[in-house]
């Protein structure tokens, strides 16, 4: 089959962030708009800027960035694609910090945290962050406070919903004590599925769980095993049966892949519109790995 993209008879639908912020359920990560370091430019920012809009012009309602990534200049970028967003939801995170390459760690003291979602509203050019993620709890600080000040924003108008980042269950309803939770961001893919007991819990509390790196950063691209085996028997890529399974995962589910490349796009894009059959998944639903390897 030739698999084309058209936005309003996307089979992926639709879901409903926080009962009352509907996207497409085939997002954008902009993570990638970035390289892997820190204080990183993307080499074509003009690409980037156009990578943005095409997904956009694909049916692409819901991108994810956060402040860090770059740091800053995903969120510059988007500005630069986007603004005014209109008919587009973007969700960004905060409350982690970079001080070198491939070093992440989290920093949840109250006072930064305002100061994340204060930047990320100048930059983005909004008055209300609609889906503003916690990228990680921070071990060192009160959970309470840290989530007490995003509540506090979220009360004067600064963030419309409230998400988290890389949680347990008892993460999650721990939370959830304190404050609504939208949406949960893991990693989840074929071959990464520690966080299936969080994706089944969210799913029966009506949580938008949003898988990151959904497609293990690029190896369910890479041929062989069952996933090219369904994707030869559906005339699709690898990188489409990925995503594809994906969306019939869980209704819930809001896979955000990210690329730079515009033909990538189109072809992540496109994989909205794959039915895959009961069987198929059935294969695909195999132990971790036995799809990829």
């Amino acid at each position: 089959m030739t698999l084309s993209h058209t936005p309003s008879t996307r089979a992926g639908g639709t879901y409903a962030i926080g009962g009352d912020l509907p996207v497409a359920r085939l997002g954008y990560g902009a993570m990638r708009l970035t390289g892997p370091g820190i204080w990183d430019l993307p080499a074509d920012p003009d690409n980037a800027v156009a990578v943005l809009r095409r997904a956009v012009e694909l049916g692409v309602t819901f991108i994810d960035t956060a402040d860090c990534y770059g740091p800053y200049v995903s969120e510059d970028l988007i500005r630069r694609a986007l603004h005014p967003y209109d008919g587009v939801t973007i969700a960004t995170k905060g409350g982690v910090v970079r001080p070198g390459p491939g070093l992440w760690r989290p920093v949840g003291r109250p006072e930064y945290l305002r100061q994340c979602v204060e930047m990320s509203l100048r930059r983005l050019g909004v008055c209300t962050i609609d889906l503003y993620q916690l990228h990680a709890i921070d071990p060192l600080v009160p959970l309470a406070d840290q989530l007490g000040v995003l509540a506090e924003l979220r009360a004067e108008g600064k963030i419309r919903h409230i998400g988290l980042s890389e949680v347990t269950v008892a993460e999650i309803e721990a939370s959830r004590a304190l404050t609504p939770i939208a949406s949960v961001q893991n990693q989840y893919n074929l071959t990464e599925r520690r966080s299936e007991e969080v994706l089944a819990h969210c799913e029966r509390e009506g949580i938008c769980f949003i898988p990151w790196f959904p497609l293990a950063k690029g190896v369910l691209a890479r041929p062989g095993g069952g996933l090219e085996t369904v994707a030869a028997a559906l005339g699709a890529t690898p990188s489409q049966v990925a995503l594809a399974w994906l969306l019939r995962r869980s209704p819930v589910v809001v896979p955000i892949p990210g690329t730079t490349s515009l033909s990538h796009l189109a072809e992540n894009c496109a994989a909205a519109a794959l039915e895959l059959t009961d069987e198929q998944a059935a294969e695909l639903d195999a132990p971790a790995g036995s799809a990829g390897t």
